[in-house]
């Protein structure tokens, strides 16, 4: 699934920092400050880093996972997690400053591994990843191949094609009789935006943050890197250019169009400042829009708190970006490959490790119920009282874990179909590949420019996306900022390196 957090605005930052300290790193010799390999006696210890709200539970959860990592193939690891604010910043200073790790999510797979950070695990996948590569669908491996050849990273096992979905409360989609397959565009949203600001006053009609919606995607344009630097093509189209996509109609249609939203007061008006944080439990909010597969809807029912409904409003295209949206990798410093690579394999390939990777301990986290399906333990008080919309103790964060297909699927309140895995393999079937599928542009070269139109991004971005500024005034200080940053050079290096990426793969 897409970044359920706002990642992406300090992406390219780090990634060339990282280009001027690389240089600095040496070969490991040495613990993390502060983060030794937990004592083993004779196992291998692994230091693995990813993503995610560190757990009350977490060292309980590490201390049966090296229980179970222990017997199967003598390997331990020490878990670290990161919070969601902080893990890029994190990561790369392990890698620019050589703090010994063994593996780590990795948010940002493409540019780290252009530099050098992430082992090539061509010659691993055939013997010590064998089970994982087999179980992994070719398509992910596919797009995780860079240029040269090389495979740096190990794709998670999930849906295919991450489609932009739209979803409403079920209460109030019943209520007004709304046949939600109709709305499919952004202009078409507004009788229903009108309806639920006049007769739900307490329902936000259309929530929206910082970090926005590819609202763009609806006319076929997807991002050919980070969203920071606005150049888009449209994928399905074989021999489309690179843009510019704020000089675009679609582009000034789309923003007039929210601009005419927030005016009405369809659009909370702090959406301009307000981080990217999920669905926050409990919030009455008739539209938002987010990125998933089949079947979506019910774990955002979960966040949210009550039922939701979606519909997908993007095509099942698979691209670059949802192929890499969830990529664990070996660090290219690490003393211990075969057995990074042998825990890869294991947690690709193994229920039991997967599952008590996702979803922690049985009978301490979790239940089973009478079909097999995982029932959460919620947190209890002093006196044995489920505290209620508490956090945790301990979660996985299930798209940068490994493969999805042999988790158990969830029970509880708005459970998980018993075929739920089927139903995401019949989806990857129908699933169509874009035309741009594995292109990665190299853009080390161009540091400066690159730095200096996220800076322009970051100033007019959030505000011209959510409409909370007017259009005529901004946009075209926008596009003129983005020229003095250099973006028509960056475009015409994007399409010089497309045309030849295009030719080599006829």
């Amino acid at each position: 699934m897409r970044l359920p957090r706002n990642l992406h605005l300090r992406r390219l930052a780090a990634a060339f920092a990282l280009v001027l300290m690389l240089p600095l790193a040496g070969c490991f010799s040495s613990p993390g400050e502060g983060e030794s390999p937990a004592a083993s006696g004779h196992a291998v210890n692994l230091i693995y880093y990813t993503i995610g709200d560190p757990d009350k539970d977490l060292k309980q959860v590490n201390d049966k996972i090296n229980e179970v990592l222990a017997k199967k193939i003598g390997v331990t690891v020490t878990y670290i997690k990161v919070g969601w604010q902080e893990y890029e910043d994190r990561l790369n200073t392990l890698v620019s400053a050589g703090t010994p790790f063994d593996i780590a999510f990795a948010p940002e797979y493409s540019t780290y591994a252009q530099r050098g950070a992430w082992l090539k695990l061509n010659d691993y996948l055939p013997t010590a990843g064998k089970e994982m590569y087999d179980a992994i669908d070719p398509v992910f491996w596919e797009g995780v191949r860079m240029d040269d050849g090389g495979i740096y990273g190990v794709p998670t096992n999930k849906e295919l094609a991450v489609r932009d979905q739209w979803m409403y409360p079920e209460a109030l989609v019943k209520k007004y009789g709304i046949d939600i397959s109709k709305y499919t565009t952004l202009a078409s949203l507004e009788p229903l935006l009108r309806m639920i600001k006049e007769k739900e006053p307490a329902y936000q009609p259309m929530e929206l943050d910082k970090d926005s919606q590819n609202f763009f995607a609806l006319d076929g344009y997807q991002y050919v890197a980070e969203k920071t630097l606005p150049l888009m093509i449209r994928v399905l189209d074989p021999k489309a250019s690179v843009v510019n996509i704020f000089e675009t109609p679609e582009a000034r249609k789309v923003l007039d169009l929210l601009r005419l939203y927030y005016v009405a007061g369809y659009i909370n008006e702090d959406a301009a400042m307000r981080e990217n944080q999920g669905l926050q439990r409990g919030t009455p909010v008739f539209w938002k829009a987010a990125g998933g597969g089949p079947l979506s809807e019910n774990s955002w029912s979960k966040d949210r708190g009550y039922k939701l409904v979606a519909y997908p409003v993007t095509p099942a295209l698979i691209t670059t970006e949802s192929t890499r949206g969830g990529v664990m990798v070996v660090s290219a410093d690490t003393k211990h490959p075969v057995e990074a690579v042998k825990f890869l394999n294991l947690l690709n390939t193994d229920p039991e490790v997967r599952n008590l990777f996702n979803f922690g301990i049985e009978g301490v986290h979790y239940t089973l119920d009478g079909k097999g399906q995982v029932v959460p333990i919620p947190p209890k008080d002093e006196n044995g009282h489920p505290i209620p919309d508490a956090q945790p103790n301990y979660a996985g964060v299930q798209y940068t874990q490994g493969n999805w297909f042999i988790l158990k699927t969830m029970g509880g309140e708005y459970p998980d179909p018993l075929d739920k895995w089927d139903q995401f393999r019949a989806a990857n079937k129908e699933a169509v590949e874009s035309s741009t599928l594995g292109f990665t542009p190299d853009l080390s070269r161009m540091p400066i420019q690159v730095q200096n139109i996220q800076m322009v991004w970051e100033k007019y971005f959030p505000s011209l996306m959510t409409g909370s500024v007017d259009v005529d005034a901004v946009l075209p200080k926008f596009n003129q900022e983005l020229r003095q940053a250099g973006i028509d050079e960056v475009r015409t290096e994007v399409q010089r390196q497309l045309d030849a990426w295009r030719a080599a793969h006829q």
